[in-house]
């Protein structure tokens, strides 16, 4: 029996006891020579490892002529109490000759580390000795003086400064900023087709409603959507998908506007959308909770189909559940910022709840424009997949039945009304007529009737337009290897991304803008149909979704500190590109 106790308990030791890796499988150390001759170091590091900053060290034997000028580096953060790099490290260690060198020089590299495992057992320093031909003529002659050699802060990407706010920072404080970038994010394009789906949704409730009804429904679908967000940017961030691409099907697009068709059409009373009473008597004692059911499923599909656009914030997120695997902190930090992305929602639903109209001709016109809305979202939605053409007729069509709705030729509907009637029916007819001439522009639909006028917008068009696209790993190469020299731009894009469409109609299209690109290879990554190919060149470049900018120096390695994710203003993407 004692024996078999023992036995017992060894086992319960040996299967309790934490297992450590092997210093060769906790860091593994890689360098390589660049073309201009200096050394590029990274160590690459296990999860729930850690490295000390101080003990990160490089030398060079002597007798060659050449020594160590610099090293370029990140700066660690406190853990422990010990400035410590809680990622693998990159470093760039700039060589220097002495006066009278020349030729190609072998020189022997010592890269020494120490470093520790979370789960209490710290390793012995390790070295690793490199050996490079050196071609001198590439390096500057020594000052004679030694500089201390110390880490230098590396700029950072606003992506990685916002995941290394999350890993430092206090819980409730990185809860807090989410929150604020929620609400920021809020005031986006992305957000803004939910304002007429959780209108229409509360409004469609009918009589009855309450203000506090209101905004228990707002409350129900912004927490479904908070959950969807934060359920897709966790297994985004996990499994590096495209957070966008999965729900980006054109089966899926062509579904959810259908459903919002129908949405529509139930607001202009063709037919009443309720949960049928025998189901809701099986759910539910009392009809009290009829509707919230419906109200969550919608808030989180459209979060998913709606959006999200990829931003800082959220690809800031999304790198650090990456990095770290840490998915609750990660998921809660997306949690956070969906809900200061819906809290004007909730403002919005509670307001469609409160200033809802008594039953009459004014609640009849309330859904019917909330119906109005709903056709809108619905052919917004279609824009992602079908031609431009198509879009801009049905938006004409959905114009010229509208202004017919409100009294365009009644000659006794009131003045404000009928005056908006007859602006909105020249506007659609002039978008028909631009659709007949062939023009794409809801802006300017008539452009087509001044030759000079739409040639000259032809001109503009091709001029801001001109990437080289590609859609695999090995494309993107040879271009980079064929460019070396030049200062390259790579710009992630999709047909069904919006915000992809409004850089380029915005951004890319302002004047300032488009000569300052004319310094820039231009390179498009078309990641559209997200196949294996697109997925693998994304998930090289830390790409969660389009838009995502690049940019490569002279040598064409990446510039990570000025890449940029979502959509910036002409102005400050002009300043941005002036800095490289």
């Amino acid at each position: 029996m004692k024996k078999l106790l023992l036995l017992l308990f060894t086992s319960t030791l040996i299967f309790s006891a934490p297992k450590f890796l092997m210093p060769d499988e906790a860091f593994i150390p890689d360098a390589k020579v660049n073309s201009q001759m200096q050394v590029e170091a990274t160590l690459n590091i296990a999860k729930d490892i850690y490295v000390y900053e101080e003990q990160m060290k490089f030398s060079i034997k002597e007798g060659s002529g050449i020594s160590i000028a610099k090293i370029d580096g990140p700066k660690g953060v406190e853990h422990h109490e010990e400035m410590v790099y809680l990622e693998s490290p990159s470093f760039v260690v700039t060589l220097e000759k002495d006066d009278g060198v020349a030729g190609i020089k072998s020189i022997e590299l010592t890269f020494s580390y120490q470093g520790c495992s979370e789960q209490g057992l710290c390793y012995e320093p390790l070295t690793k000795v490199y050996n490079f031909d050196i071609d001198t003529s590439k390096l500057s002659v020594s000052s004679g003086k030694k500089p201390e050699l110390k880490s230098l802060v590396v700029e950072k990407s606003e992506t990685d400064v916002i995941a290394d706010t999350i890993k430092s920072g206090n819980i409730f404080v990185i809860l807090l900023t989410f929150l604020g970038f929620g609400l920021l994010l809020a005031l986006t394009p992305c957000v803004f087709p939910m304002v007429p789906i959780i209108s229409g949704v509360i409004i469609s409730q009918g009589e009855g409603l309450t203000t506090r009804k209101a905004f228990a429904l707002s409350i129900v679908y912004v927490l479904a959507m908070a959950v969807a967000y934060t359920i897709a940017g966790v297994m985004a961030g996990l499994f590096g998908a495209n957070l966008q691409a999965a729900l980006q099907t054109p089966w899926v697009i062509y579904s959810f506007s259908a459903i919002f068709v129908v949405l529509a059409m139930s607001m202009f009373g063709y037919y009443e959308l309720k949960v049928p009473d025998a189901l809701v008597a099986k759910v539910s004692a009392s009809s009290h909770h009829s509707g919230y059911m419906g109200v969550a499923v919608m808030g989180f599909l459209s979060a998913l189909i709606v959006g999200p656009c990829v931003a800082a914030p959220l690809a800031g997120a999304l790198v650090y559940i990456g990095q770290t695997g840490d998915a609750v902190l990660g998921g809660m930090a997306l949690f956070s910022m969906s809900i200061g992305m819906g809290i004007p929602l909730i403002v919005v639903g509670v307001s469609a709840g409160k200033f809802m109209p008594k039953p009459g001709a004014w609640m009849t016109m309330v859904s019917a424009i909330f119906g109005i809305m709903m056709l809108v979202v619905a052919v917004w939605m279609l824009e992602r997949i079908v031609d431009a053409y198509f879009t801009m007729l049905l938006y004409s069509m959905l114009g010229i039945g509208f202004a017919i709705y409100l009294g365009a030729f009644d000659k006794d509907a009131h003045i404000f009304k009928r005056t908006i009637a007859v602006l909105t029916f020249i506007y659609s007819v002039a978008l028909l007529i631009g659709v007949l001439g062939g023009s794409t522009s809801m802006t300017k639909p008539l452009s087509f009737l001044k030759p000079q006028a739409a040639s000259n917008v032809s001109q503009i068009q091709r001029k801001h337009v001109e990437f080289v696209k590609v859609t695999s790993i090995a494309e993107l190469d040879v271009l980079l290897d064929k460019h070396k020299g030049k200062k390259i731009m790579l710009d992630f894009y999709a047909d069904w991304c919006t915000s992809c469409k409004e850089l380029e109609e915005v951004t890319f299209a302002d004047e300032s803008v488009k000569n300052k690109m004319d310094e820039f290879i231009l390179i498009q990554a078309d990641v559209t149909d997200n196949k294996k190919e697109q997925k693998d060149l994304s998930k090289k470049y830390g790409v969660f979704g389009p838009p995502a900018i690049l940019f490569f120096d002279e040598n064409s390695k990446l510039i990570k500190s000025k890449t940029i994710i979502g959509f910036i203003e002409p102005e400050e993407f002009l300043t941005h590109l002036n800095k490289i």
